[in-house]
Formats: C-alpha cells, structure tokens, sequence
C-alpha cells in the first residue's frame, strides 16, 4: 500500500500530519504537484512534480494509483476515478470518499458548478480549521491501524 497526495490544494497542516504518518508507518507516501514542492528527507516520502495544465497531477495520481491504495485529494472527479480503481479516497477535512457515496457526491459538484456557470453566487467550503484538521488526523490513524491490523 501506498499513499497519494493531490499536493496542489493540500492543506500545509494536512502534508504534517501525513509526513509524520509516513515516518511512523514506514508507508511509501507521494505528492502530486504542478509545482516544486518541499517535503521533509525520508526514504518514505517523495515529491513528483508534474506539467502545468488542468488535471496533470490528478491523471499521475490515477495512472500510478494501485487497488488498496489510499490518495489524499478534495477533487471529488479524481476520488471517483481512484474508487473506480478500488482505491480508498480521504478529503482533507477526513472524509472518505466510497463506492456508496460517490454518485451522489459526482452529482452535488457537478449541480453546483452548473449553478455557479449560470451566475448564482453560491458560497464555497466553509474555511479549513481545527476541527477538519482532527478529523482528518482521527480518520487516517483508524485507516492505517486497520492496513496493519493481521488479517
């Protein structure tokens, strides 16, 4: 098992708190970005810059991306496509993304940016804090127990 960061909009408290799982876990953990990034040296994570265009890093994530594997990403399309691929999906704020629930998720983003295309001001995410942070910390540990738990 690996992990995948979609690293463009991954919230720097979000990068820690993987970094420091990536260490403790001695998982293989990959950043995704259209831009140089810095990661702390360890034989656990690396950085892979990508070209500059729409969905470079997300189409790497998913061509690289192997059955068990977990990706870090908010990008609902990219979640559907690492589900597709029978991938787990985890948004920063430690919500995982599921066969079960991705349709619906696919149909709210897609009805949203409708609206948003056709003038409607609709507000976005509430801002990312604390609580987010801790979810998402509470979501990954219970996922990476279950990885190494005998099975």
């Amino acid at each position: 098992m690996q992990i995948w960061v979609d690293a463009d909009a991954c919230p720097g408290v979000i990068k820690e708190i993987l970094f420091r799982a990536a260490q403790r876990t001695r998982i293989m953990t990959t950043l995704v970005a259209n831009q140089m990034l810095r990661v702390p040296p360890s034989p656990y994570i690396r950085a892979r810059q990508v070209p500059s265009g729409f969905d470079v890093a997300d189409q790497r994530i998913v061509q690289d991306v192997q059955a068990g594997d977990l990706v870090i990403t908010a990008d609902i399309p990219l979640a559907a496509l690492v589900v597709e691929r029978q991938a787990h999906a985890l948004n920063p704020r430690g919500e995982f993304y599921t066969p079960e629930n991705i349709s619906e998720r696919l149909s709210m983003r897609n009805f949203m940016e409708e609206l948003r295309g056709s003038g409607v001001d609709i507000s976005g995410p509430a801002a990312f804090g604390a609580s987010d942070r801790q979810a998402f910390a509470a979501q990954l540990d219970r996922f990476l127990a279950r990885q190494s738990a005998p099975k």
